[in-house]
């Protein structure tokens, strides 16, 4: 025991003395380190300054140059201002990549980028009047003191900028000068850390008696805790020793696997566990499968489903002493929010889509339907004309159809099959396909030639051929070629006989192929399993061609899939024929509509929409004041806030006021103003939990002439609003039918 203790001892002398050495090797390597980082990032700071300045310098040649365009109206004089306007970018892009490291920096070229873009968005409209209407509207526009606040606001967050680098600058320094003193503390501390294990060393010797019995006490205590924390654990743990046999275990491996209080005690082999469970449902490995073989250190993790519901995950690890650990986790809630959270994505990914084009769409529906009603409502229309205005009636109604069956599907729809010529629908999909998957892919549409109407939803099919084009695109990273074609088969008996899904018959095909990286045949064949996905986590649900799948099924069809790894993918649809020829909807025959004389403010930011709106109302007597946004409409309103009797606006409307803050505005001023909002998608400011809010007025776009006259009478009239002065300037509405 001394002669250990005495060798133990030289040895840490030693120890000792080497890493004093080493002591000093480090302070040396850490002083150049020190200085090459402190220059390194004073030299950062130093960029960053000159950038910051060069970006100042820039915003104002940039103005420089805009204003010797303005006083000559050479274009050579726009030579500095488009060098400094590409300057600009890219220093911002330098100081975004220098202030990376500064989260307070970043803020403040958030707040710069938006400044910039309005001060050059500010300098190219008085370019633009300058080159259109001259010197005097240019300079009558730089006179509105519009870019000198942008100016200021640039120089103001520049200045900012410099002030916090120029500290940082100070501090870098600062903190320069203080490794030194940092390292000579260090090595100080060394030195005493040497000359501490010296007297360590010391008591050791004196003390290694004490050390032993403290080390069992401290075992005792150990397996102590060891005990309580597999006590406290909510997972089920059982220690199987080399002979096969429990030697420890927790309380919730006898909670989790329901197991009597009798057969958990030490020396219960583990094949008594394995038979019990099985009358159970619990499938355990076998005695020799569980046994760790040499070399097999991994733990093996399974799941089993219960016929009770439960979800368990048994995970066997091998032990040091060839036996092993049983470790059993009840996943039940797991498992639940799980399906939860793939049912959520699929309704996200859905009400995206749905919610991103169904504004806009709707936007165009309105001006088409507006400018059909005007053109059969015009007294010299031909029975010609209106023969072909019912037709594009119907289109346009059957768009608006399909963006509210795509705003319903997130409820989960049942299916509403119907005959569908997918030649006519076709084309009208592939614009809204290519704006969706980008400019790097070439999407391509074959025509058909006297294809036969489908059987199936038309608005399920949609979607279903947008599913097939976004995976395409997943396919195609770098780009590639999407093509869509359609045509007639009749299956026979024998493709049915090897394809037992589908049956004999008529079947109008929809192929979608892409030249992306194709998929093996193992792939291939799980590809319409729900939940299966070759793609990153995070990065798909795996519900795509699952939903495409089931779609097709559902409507009596047949799905087939052909691919190769590097020469792409072809997936065909298969619908049944329809036996009718796909329905025309006639509109109903036109009546007088209300007419009237009061003051509308039409508040419009899209220039289409506005403008057939305000043809339909003063056709219909109306005196209409129209405005692009709510700055406009408030101005609009001050010059004639006496006279306005209903307030017309978009819900959503460009700049900080929206439309709610707009009608608030007003009826602030003129209580009795009426409002009515007009809207393509209900998910706004004025409709939570998908009712209205109290009180609110709204219309639905796209809307028609005669849904627009009788919703504005109503509001005038007073109809489903609070109780206020009705309007006494309106025509009854007197219905009749032209034969």
């Amino acid at each position: 025991m001394n002669k250990f203790l005495v060798a133990r001892a030289n040895a840490i002398i030693l120890a000792v003395l080497t890493a004093f050495l080493l002591l000093i090797g480090l302070v040396t390597w850490d002083r150049f380190l020190a200085t090459r980082s402190a220059r390194g990032w004073v030299e950062h700071t130093w960029q960053a300054l000159a950038t910051l300045k060069d970006l100042d310098i820039a915003a104002r040649d940039v103005e420089t140059g805009q204003r010797g365009f303005l006083l000559t109206g050479d274009a050579a004089d726009l030579a500095p201002y488009k060098a400094a306007l590409g300057q600009v970018a890219i220093l911002q892009n330098e100081l975004q990549r220098l202030t990376a490291d500064s989260p307070a920096q970043q803020d403040r070229l958030r707040a710069l980028a938006p400044l910039l873009q309005l001060k050059l968005q500010e300098l190219a409209e008085t370019l633009k009047i300058r080159r259109d209407a001259g010197l005097d509207a240019a300079l009558q526009a730089v006179r509105t003191n519009a870019g000198r606040g942008y100016m200021t606001g640039i120089r103001a967050v520049l200045g900012a900028m410099t002030a916090h680098e120029q500290a940082l600058l100070a501090q870098r320094m600062a903190d320069a000068d203080s490794r030194g003193a940092l390292v000579r503390w260090l090595a100080a501390a060394g030195a005493l850390l040497a000359v501490g294990a010296l007297v360590s060393a010391a008591r050791m010797l004196n003390g290694a008696w004490r050390r032993s019995s403290a080390a069992e006490a401290e075992q005792r205590t150990l397996a102590l805790r060891l005990r309580t924390t597999l006590d406290s654990l909510s997972q089920g743990v059982a220690v199987f020793g080399a002979d096969g046999r429990l030697a420890h275990w927790n309380d919730c491996f006898q909670a989790l696997l329901h197991l009597p209080r009798a057969m958990v005690r030490s020396g219960t082999p583990y094949a008594a566990f394995a038979e019990h469970l099985k009358a159970d449902g619990i499938i355990l490995d076998s005695e020799d499968d569980a046994r760790p073989r040499q070399g097999d250190g991994e733990p093996v993790t399974s799941e089993r489903a219960l016929p009770d519901g439960r979800h368990l995950e048994l995970r066997r690890t091998p032990a040091l002493d060839a036996g092993f650990v049983l470790t059993v986790t009840d996943m039940t809630k797991r498992a639940q929010a799980e399906a939860v959270l793939r049912e959520s994505q699929k309704m996200q990914a859905i009400g995206q889509l749905t919610g991103g084009i169904a504004h806009d769409f709707n936007n165009l529906l309105t001006v088409i339907l507006g400018n059909l009603e005007l053109m059969r409502a015009a007294p010299d229309a031909t029975p010609r004309l209106l023969s072909r205005v019912e037709r594009a009636t119907w289109a346009a109604q059957r768009g608006a159809t399909l963006t509210s069956q795509l705003l319903s599907f997130a409820r989960k729809q049942p299916l509403a099959p119907a005959a569908v010529d997918l030649a006519a629908n076709m084309p009208a999909l592939v614009p809204l396909l290519q704006r969706t998957l980008g400019e790097h892919i070439d999407l391509r549409y074959v025509e058909p030639s006297a294809l036969w109407p489908a059987h199936a939803d038309p608005a399920q099919l949609e979607n279903a051929v947008l599913n097939l084009a976004l995976n395409a695109r997943d396919a195609m990273p770098g780009g590639g070629r999407l093509t869509i074609e359609l045509g007639n088969i009749a299956i026979d008996a024998d493709y049915a006989g090897r394809h037992s899904e589908v049956s004999p018959g008529d079947y109008v095909v929809l192929a979608v192929s892409d030249t992306g990286h194709g998929m093996t045949k193992e792939v291939a064949a799980r590809v319409f399993e729900p939940f299966f996905t070759t793609k990153p986590d995070g990065k798909g649900t795996g519900l795509g061609l699952a939903m495409v799948f089931g779609f097709v099924k559902q409507s009596g069809g047949h799905v087939g899939i052909y691919s190769e790894p590097g020469h792409g993918t072809t997936v065909r649809i298969y619908l049944p024929r329809a036996a009718a020829a796909p329905a025309i909807e006639r509109p109903d025959l036109p009546a007088d509509l209300p007419h009237g004389s009061a003051t509308i403010l039409l508040v419009e930011d899209e220039p289409a929409v506005r403008e057939i709106a305000v043809e339909i109302l003063r056709g219909l007597g109306y005196h209409v004041l129209d405005a692009a946004d709510g700055e406009e409409a408030l101005r609009v309103f001050g010059a004639h806030a006496a006279a306005v009797d209903l307030l017309l606006t978009d819900v959503v409307l460009p700049g900080a006021l929206r439309g709610r803050d707009l009608a608030e505005r007003i009826t602030a001023v003129r209580p009795e103003v009426r409002v009515l909002f007009m809207s393509g998608y209900t998910e706004n400011s004025i409709v939570h939990h998908g009712r209205l809010d109290p009180g609110v007025q709204l219309i639905n776009k796209p809307f028609k002439r005669d849904q627009l006259a009788r919703k504005v009478a109503e509001v005038l009239h007073g109809q489903g609003t609070e109780a206020g002065t009705a309007a006494t300037n309106i025509v009854p509405l007197k219905s009749r039918r032209i034969d």
